[in-house]
């Protein structure tokens, strides 16, 4: 898995994690099946900061989690200072797909990858991504190309 290593990062957010003592397992390092809670937890910010989930319900659709792949690149311990990063890497006609990096001490620990879709909530068959978000993302980009330039 590779990582976005520019700082192009659209629509990013950011949430310190703390470590609680039922995050540890029974060698005193985090458990993996803690890093997928703390996605869920960057995936809520990022829809409380830009998309958020009251409104995509009010209007009949909600956003599903079709696949998640992480790779962890060192152990989190209680101790630690964990920040966690997301930001949206890709938006297709109907798919979207989110970035993260969890970070402990300002040390990588683990990158992730997750896809989904939107779906309406009558039928549970995906919808297009919705006009308001595309234009949010599109302007990003455009922001950030003129930037470089």
């Amino acid at each position: 898995m590779l990582l976005n290593n520019n700082l192009h990062r659209p629509l990013e957010v950011i949430l310190e994690i703390p470590v609680k003592t039922y995050d540890i397992d029974f060698m005193g390092i985090v458990s993996n099946i803690v890093y997928i809670r703390w996605l869920e937890d960057l995936r809520l910010k990022f829809l409380d900061e830009h998309w958020q989930l009251n409104q995509q319900m009010e209007q009949g659709y909600a956003p599903v989690l079709a696949g998640t792949e992480i790779e962890y690149k060192r152990p989190i311990k209680i101790i630690d200072q964990v920040i966690g990063r997301l930001w949206l890497s890709n938006l297709g006609r109907l798919k979207w797909t989110v970035q993260a990096e969890i970070l402990s001490n300002n040390k990588l620990a683990a990158v992730a990858t997750q896809k989904g879709a939107f779906v309406s909530l009558q039928n549970s068959r995906p919808i297009p991504i919705p006009e308001e978000l595309q234009n949010k993302y599109f302007e990003h980009q455009k922001e950030n190309l003129k930037d470089s330039l």
